[in-house]
């Protein structure tokens, strides 16, 4: 029987090394082949490294250190991630608020859009007047918009709400609806619904008038008959691209709500039943300025962040679609 020999392990390595010599030449040449697109591409990709990676980079390793801002970094190891998850029973409270933030706002703001869209859309008058009041909240801040839903949820007899209340009978005396554990989180949800409707529908609205007529001519030859097939087997398929810009928004938006939750709740709210994971960023962040736990938040709630926007990316990527 023939006897198989295995080379040295110091041929192996020269082996592997000569592979590598021929991979980073063959990678060179793809450079030089490309080397006009790198050029156009060199100051975008230079912002998105100094302002996108480069902060991220940082904030996972401030996230390991403790830092005052007057001291050195100290590295903590794992401190902060294990204090944050097993002790800081408020953090748990915000988690909670913001995922029950996020399981309304970002369903209930998606479909809403799209249906407001869509309705607005079958008109042939009045379509810019509809359009122009859908928008118009979206163009105000959120803080501006915050004054004008005190006055109607404030909790005495002279805010709106509980005037036309008591007015029925419904409410003996004013309730307090932004310092009730019971609705304060709702009341956040349903000012953030209004406030959202705006860009969502416009993009929706822009994805409607954007499908090809000669589509719906084509559906209507091989038998669909109603609005809502059309709906259903003609635009709902041509909005994808649509509704993946959408949804990623919704995923941003629900998982970063702060200047909503603050104007009207309070930072920090009563019985903290108003606060958000970025509220409690914020108040590690620029009250108690330890930026090390504040910078373990970030990296969670960017990870939280990313992980839901690669799964909106799943559903909606329009990858072998047409």
């Amino acid at each position: 029987m023939e006897q198989v020999t295995r080379p040295s392990a110091r041929v192996e390595t020269a082996l592997a090394g000569l592979r590598m010599v021929v991979k980073a030449g063959s990678w060179w040449r793809e450079v030089r082949r490309h080397r006009v697109s790198y050029v156009f591409m060199a100051p975008f990709m230079t912002v998105f490294f100094g302002l996108t990676v480069a902060p991220v980079v940082v904030a996972v390793y401030l996230s390991f250190t403790y830092f005052n801002m007057l001291e050195p970094a100290r590295w903590v190891g794992w401190a902060n991630y294990r204090s944050l998850l097993l002790d800081d029973d408020v953090f748990l409270i915000g988690v909670k608020n913001t995922l029950l933030f996020a399981f309304i706002y970002g369903p209930v703001s998606f479909f809403s859009s799209f249906t407001l869209a869509w309705l607005i859309n079958q008109l042939s008058r009045l379509r810019s007047l509809y359009t122009l009041s859908m928008y118009a909240p979206s163009i105000v801040s959120g803080i501006a918009i915050s004054v004008v839903w005190l006055y109607f949820l404030a909790g005495d007899r002279y805010g709106l709400l509980n005037h036309l209340l008591m007015r029925l009978g419904v409410l003996d005396e004013p309730f307090l609806w932004l310092r009730d554990p019971r609705t304060t989180m709702p009341s956040i949800i349903i000012v953030a619904l209004w406030m959202s409707l705006g860009n969502q529908f416009l993009v929706f609205l822009a994805g409607l008038q954007n499908v090809d007529p000669q589509l719906y001519e084509a559906a209507a030859i091989d038998g669909v008959r109603s609005r809502i097939q059309e709906l259903w087997f003609v635009t709902i398929p041509m909005m994808k691209p649509q509704f993946l810009f959408a949804s990623i928004n919704a995923v941003v938006a629900s998982l970063s709500v702060f200047d909503i939750a603050v104007a009207l709740a309070g930072l920090p709210s009563y019985l903290y039943a108003g606060h958000t994971i970025v509220t409690h960023l914020y108040d590690y962040a620029f009250i108690r300025f330890e930026m090390g736990y504040a910078a373990a938040i970030a990296v969670l709630l960017f990870l939280l962040t990313f992980a839901t926007g690669r799964l909106a990316f799943r559903m909606f990527s329009t990858h072998g679609a047409y």
